[in-house]
């Protein structure tokens, strides 16, 4: 039997890793242990924050509606309760970017809303 030496696949796996780390300070990119430990730390935020920016996009959106909202004398609740009532659902995102790309088009469905 032929013997195997492992030094290519070990050296592959150390530059690919070492790769991954390219822009992080210090040891991390540089150090294999540490840099392998800052990828599996990484990961894990990634995956946490791709949910958090979920949230965060639609805390976003309320407030920017809210603030629309207000300036045609009216709450954020009370758009909602309308929208409802009215069975006129349009998500938070496109009434976020009707009212900061088309202020007119916005006011319309407001004045259309509130009769």
């Amino acid at each position: 039997m032929t013997r195997v030496k492992r030094g290519v696949a070990a050296s592959k796996r150390r530059k690919n890793v070492l790769k991954m780390t390219k822009g992080f300070r210090w040891r991390r990119k540089s150090n294999f242990r540490a840099a392998k430990e800052a990828i599996m730390k990484a990961g894990k935020y990634a995956y946490r924050d791709r949910r958090t920016k979920k949230r965060t996009m639609r805390r976003l959106w309320i407030i920017r509606l809210n603030n629309a909202v207000r300036l045609l004398g009216m709450k954020y609740s009370e758009l909602i309760k309308a929208q409802v009532s009215k069975k006129n659902i349009l998500d938070r995102k496109v009434l976020s970017q009707m009212a900061m790309e088309d202020p007119k088009v916005f006011e319309n469905f407001i004045v259309e809303l509130k009769k």
